[in-house]
């Protein structure tokens, strides 16, 4: 007969939170933010580089390769950490399980269609040049 090895309670708990999924959420959230910081001065700068521009300049830019994928990876970065923060705001200040659950699926659905509408906007801009 094997004999059962013995685990402190420290042991049970190692890379889990209380909901055995925190730490990968938490990670997730912090990548996202660091990733919003370049991609935010980037784009802030690049409004104000163009405040004088007309909408056919403004245009122009927009249909830049470069452009088009760091608006995209804004977007993506932007709404994925909305979606991540807003999450947690609910699981800690909403009590009722069934509102809990419609207000998590609600916040994904929303922030998943607001970044797809903006992917698709972009990508159309950035390949003809009209949306």
């Amino acid at each position: 007969m094997a004999k059962k090895q013995r685990r402190s309670p420290f042991d049970h708990t190692q890379g889990l939170g209380s909901a055995r999924e925190g730490v990968g959420h938490w990670w997730i959230q912090r990548l996202t933010a660091v990733a919003l910081v370049p991609l935010t001065l980037w784009f802030t700068a690049s409004l104000i580089a163009r405040a004088g521009d007309d909408y056919n300049a403004f245009i122009l830019w927009l249909r830049a390769p470069f452009t088009v994928v760091l608006m995209v990876l804004l977007l993506v970065a932007l709404f994925y950490h909305m979606a991540l923060g807003l999450r947690v705001v609910v699981e800690d200040y909403v009590h009722t399980n069934g509102v809990k659950l419609a207000a998590i699926v609600l916040i994904y659905f929303g922030c998943f269609t607001l970044a797809v509408a903006g992917i698709i906007a972009s990508l159309s801009v950035g390949f003809d040049g009209r949306l």
